[in-house]
């Protein structure tokens, strides 16, 4: 079975990254980084925390779109082109599909995360005190490594992404250790982005499940933003808003995921807020991450199972 799995997974992150839009929102969020470091540069006590701000809440928009594209247009790619009915005459059940699908999707995000992460601290260490020698040639040195290592071994062309953004990501922390805290906030905030965009991509799993590419994406999007604002329609005042629409956002509150819970204030991301470690915070993330998106594929898995494809 985690064979099976694990070939979709990879079929699904080899067709991700030939989408072209996923090298446009990467280029874009390389501009973004850019962008910050120029808004940095205006500050004069806070340029770090600028642009780490900044860079991580970047980090968090693009792989939230990101996650939406690929997560509502993936399976119907499938169907639309019909590659999904030899794969499903084989030995293959659905939820070992939607499985794979999923993880696929993950790990194209990851690659996108890490190499957007990486990028950030070396632009962290370039304001900062770092070298910017170094910073220029550690970048341009794994983007060359890449490239050989692509040329070299074109049938795992593909794949020479994964490593590099994870490369990309280590020695950006490592150069980063001129701005402890700065460089705290951001792989903190892309280790909460990574448990995020993992729900999303199993919510955008789930509607696609039973409809379109478009109806797929306006769902997920708006579970997305009710999500994100949670905490606020749980506590709607009685006394302003009206018993309906308090207990309307009550619910509303109760049913989906509470996304507010990996955007938490900057001290918290800092070690500074009293009472509260980090540690035991990316843990508490990453199992209600987990149990959402096991939820959610194990629905998706019921209806799929059910759908009729004729």
């Amino acid at each position: 079975m985690l064979t099976r799995i694990g070939v979709i997974a990879l079929n699904t992150y080899r067709e991700a990254v030939r989408a072209r839009i996923l090298y446009g929102l990467f280029a874009l969020a390389m501009a973004t980084a850019g962008y910050c470091m120029i808004v940095g540069a205006y500050s004069l006590r806070s340029t770090m925390r600028v642009v780490s701000d900044l860079g991580a809440a970047s980090i968090s928009i693009y792989g939230i779109v990101v996650a939406v594209v690929l997560g509502a247009s993936s399976l119907y790619r499938e169907l639309e082109l019909k590659t999904v009915f030899p794969i499903l005459a084989r030995p293959v059940r659905r939820t070992e599909y939607l499985v794979g699908k999923f993880l696929g999707t993950l790990c194209t995000l990851l690659v996108f995360i890490a190499a957007n992460t990486g990028v950030l601290l070396m632009s962290l260490t370039a304001m900062g005190d770092g070298s910017i020698t170094l910073v220029v040639v550690a970048f341009f040195g794994s983007i060359t490594a890449a490239g050989v290592a692509a040329w070299r071994l074109p049938r795992l062309r593909t794949y020479v992404p994964i490593p590099w953004a994870l490369l990309l990501a280590a020695v950006g922390a490592l150069l980063a250790s001129v701005a402890p805290d700065e460089r705290r906030v951001v792989l903190a905030a892309a280790a909460l982005t990574l448990c995020e965009v993992g729900i999303v991509v199993a919510l955008a799993t789930f509607f696609s499940s039973f409809t379109s590419p478009f109806l797929t994406a306006i769902f997920t999007f708006g579970v997305f933003i009710i999500g994100r604002s949670a905490d606020t329609l749980g506590h709607l005042p009685l006394k302003f808003f009206g018993s309906f629409l308090h207990y309307a956002g009550l619910g509303l509150s109760r049913v989906v995921p509470n996304l507010m819970l990996y955007v938490p204030p900057r001290p918290l991301l800092t070690g500074e807020a009293s009472g509260v470690d980090l540690g035991p915070y990316l843990v508490l993330c990453f199992s209600h991450a987990v149990a959402w998106s096991a939820g959610l594929l194990a629905l998706s898995s019921v209806l799929f199972r059910r759908r009729d494809f004729l």
